[in-house]
């Protein structure tokens, strides 16, 4: 009797290719961040990275490189993105704590 694999458990190798070819192309296309990507497909960062740096070399060589340089660029950049949204916290306190003074 064959033992029956249940997807979310044991995706079969195939499934795991396509979908490494679905994110390399999602990034690629949008010049997302692997964070972002992970929200869209509802997987983890983890998975994300493993497929773009494990799997989508040994599928794609040319859509990896163009997704390698993507993420490279991302990661240059975060540092930027965070201390924007640093800023924008700090702001909308700031409204915050203006307008809760201006009822008082």
């Amino acid at each position: 009797m064959r033992k029956l694999h249940h997807f979310h458990q044991n995706p079969p190798a195939d499934a795991l290719d396509d979908r490494a070819l679905r994110l390399g192309a999602y990034i690629a296309e949008h010049g997302a961040t692997v964070r972002s990507t992970a929200a869209v497909f509802g997987i983890s960062k983890s998975t994300v990275h493993k497929d773009i740096t494990v799997r989508l070399p040994r599928l794609h060589a040319g859509l990896s490189a163009q997704v390698h340089e993507i993420i490279e660029k991302n990661k240059q950049e975060r540092h930027i993105r965070g201390g924007l949204a640093t800023k924008r916290k700090y702001e909308s306190e700031k409204q915050r704590r203006a307008r809760h003074s201006a009822r008082s």
